[in-house]
């Protein structure tokens, strides 16, 4: 198994002096633009934080964002919905993959990463767009929490073959 894959977790808990870097960010950025999505249509923008008021200011108005008090960056991944035609509707989908390429890609730059969700809950979304000016129709889709790790979660994912129908 891919070894980012394997040490992935959910970190709450940063170094407050070890900043992440623009080039760091980058990196995270461009494995988030390398997710895959539905007719290659990329339906999403990135909001980079390192400004140490803004990471506080999402802690104290998202109430499962506390960790921003100790991380030193933040990316906020907004979804562009597509209206009409092909592939509508698939954004969530889409930015769950480039969100999931940062925290893997976090683990192998030996950063930690924590997914905090925004979207569909609307009120999270009507304070995102506020604080950001994210205008409609795209939709503040989740903040991801970066930084040194300052702790090791424990593994909490795990195989169960009970959950598997194997077609022969």
């Amino acid at each position: 198994m891919n070894e980012s894959i394997e040490k992935r977790r959910s970190v709450r808990k940063f170094q407050p002096g070890k900043p992440v870097t623009l080039a760091q960010l980058d990196q995270l950025l461009e494995a988030a633009m390398l997710a895959p999505s539905a007719c290659n249509s990329r339906p999403w923008e990135f909001i980079a934080v390192t400004k140490r008021e803004h990471l506080d200011k999402i802690a104290k108005f998202h109430p499962s964002a506390q960790m921003l008090k100790t991380a030193t960056a933040a990316i906020i991944v907004v979804a562009i919905p597509q209206i009409g035609g092909n592939p509508e509707g698939y954004y969530p989908q889409d930015c769950a993959a480039a969100s999931q390429n940062i925290l893997l890609e976090a683990v192998s730059m030996g950063l930690g990463a924590c997914w905090c969700g925004v979207y569909p809950r609307d009120d999270r979304i009507a304070l995102f767009r506020e604080f950001f000016d994210i205008p409609e129709p795209k939709i503040p889709f989740n903040v991801i929490a970066i930084g040194v790790p300052d702790e090791e979660p424990k593994k909490r994912g795990f195989f169960e073959k009970s959950k598997v129908s194997y077609i022969e």
